[in-house]
């Protein structure tokens, strides 16, 4: 479990790419601070630390992940947004993410402003129901706040401070980003639907 507070924007270091998923090496200010099997979102995806040094960790990343997620863009030197999984005694500060990405979102609108930058997104429609007007919504692993929802189409605010310590000031029109919606919106629907 996240947080979507994302703690360090890291550079690729390294892509193998194997028969049926990739191996990235991903240089990382606290990697020597990762034990394999460690939990850690890159840009919103769980993955699981398989080896580490004190400059970097890699991680697998499998078909079906490469399929559903941006990092079937990766590349090496690139940026990602890095988090390690919450531990009992922290702060939420974010709001609860899984790291399961639902879908992909397209960049529609990127207006940047004094003291922020409003993204205007496109989701599917069919993960609208579990997004609403001051509600929470992860891109790239970062907890955002839903400012205005118009069709299928979703703004974000970000601060300067969110903008400037993630990949979203690499972010352009017509870029896509990882999406996860609130969990608990989907718990409701769950019991819900088994009431009825």
């Amino acid at each position: 479990m996240f947080t979507g507070i994302i703690e360090e924007l890291a550079q690729i270091k390294n892509i193998q790419n194997q028969k049926n998923f990739l191996k990235i090496e991903i240089l990382s200010d606290f990697s020597n601070q990762v034990n394999i099997g460690d939990s850690i979102a890159v840009n919103g995806v769980c993955l699981t630390v398989i080896s580490s040094s004190q400059e970097s960790f890699t991680v697998d990343v499998v078909k079906e992940t490469i399929a559903k997620t941006n990092l079937n863009n990766i590349k090496e030197s690139m940026y990602v947004n890095l988090e390690r999984a919450v531990s009992a005694s922290s702060r939420l500060n974010g709001h609860i993410v899984q790291g399961h990405v639902e879908s992909l979102a397209s960049i529609l609108i990127k207006e940047e402003y004094d003291k922020q930058t409003d993204l205007i997104i496109e989701i599917d429609k069919e993960y609208l129901k579990y997004c609403i007007y001051k509600g929470s919504i992860a891109l790239d692993g970062i907890s955002l706040t839903i400012s205005s929802i118009d069709n299928n189409k979703i703004t974000v605010a970000i601060i300067p401070h969110t903008l400037d310590n993630t990949t979203l000031k690499y972010r352009q029109v017509g870029d896509f980003l990882n999406l996860e919606t609130d969990v608990f919106a989907k718990y409701v629907e769950n019991i819900i639907s088994h009431k009825n």
